[in-house]
């Protein structure tokens, strides 16, 4: 008789711990697939929430480039991250944030100057920015700014980070309209609560096990 005890597949066992390998991989993966993300939306001179959409905004108006721009404003919200979240998701965090700005200044030496479409570009790039944050979430780590904060939030209040984080970059949007035309605005706006639905249909406490 089979014991009902039994982990089965629909009910994995509870604390499952991330190797070291699989960590490494796995930061890797996130930070590469948001930085691609990040790059498809500035192509197109898009902007998406949170501090990269804040950075890929400054951008527009500043001459300086994203990674430098992307350290800077994360600057802020290591505080933060030190007091709720731990020395060890704070450096995982500073490591994500060096690897994204590293990452963005490769893209464009591979890529060149790309000439896509603008809905496309908006869509893409905010999904694969969100599935590259949902990765790290899920390997203890963020890309810094408004995921620290959704974070914190989800774990002291319930509240689950993609919508906290969906409000937060709606702000973002909002500030956009100074520099970037109405109609990109309203396409970033479709393109940030896509990503944001990403993370809250699949980033929600008890569901994922690993640690």
């Amino acid at each position: 008789m089979t014991d009902a005890r039994r982990a089965t597949p629909e009910s994995p066992p509870d604390g499952v711990k991330h190797s070291i390998p699989e960590d490494v991989l796995g930061i890797l993966t996130g930070t590469f697939v948001a930085s691609l993300g990040l790059f498809l939306l500035k192509s197109v001179g898009a902007v998406t929430g949170g501090t990269a959409g804040l950075a890929l905004l400054v951008g527009y108006a500043v001459d300086i480039p994203f990674g430098v721009l992307f350290v800077l404003v994360n600057l802020p919200f290591f505080l933060l991250a030190i007091r709720r979240k731990g020395w060890d998701f704070t450096l995982r965090t500073g490591l994500c944030i060096v690897l994204v700005s590293a990452f963005s200044a490769l893209h464009p030496l591979v890529f060149g100057e790309l000439h896509l479409n603008t809905v496309y570009g908006v869509l893409a790039g905010n999904l694969l920015a969100g599935v590259g944050l949902l990765i790290l979430f899920r390997h203890r780590s963020s890309v810094g700014g408004f995921g620290i904060l959704a974070l914190v939030l989800q774990d002291t209040l319930g509240w689950r980070a993609g919508y906290v984080q969906m409000v937060l970059d709606g702000c973002v949007v909002l500030l956009a309209l100074t520099i970037v035309p109405v109609d990109t605005v309203l396409l970033s706006a479709g393109g940030a609560v896509l990503l944001n639905l990403v993370l809250a249909l699949n980033h929600r406490p008890g569901r994922y096990t690993g640690h």
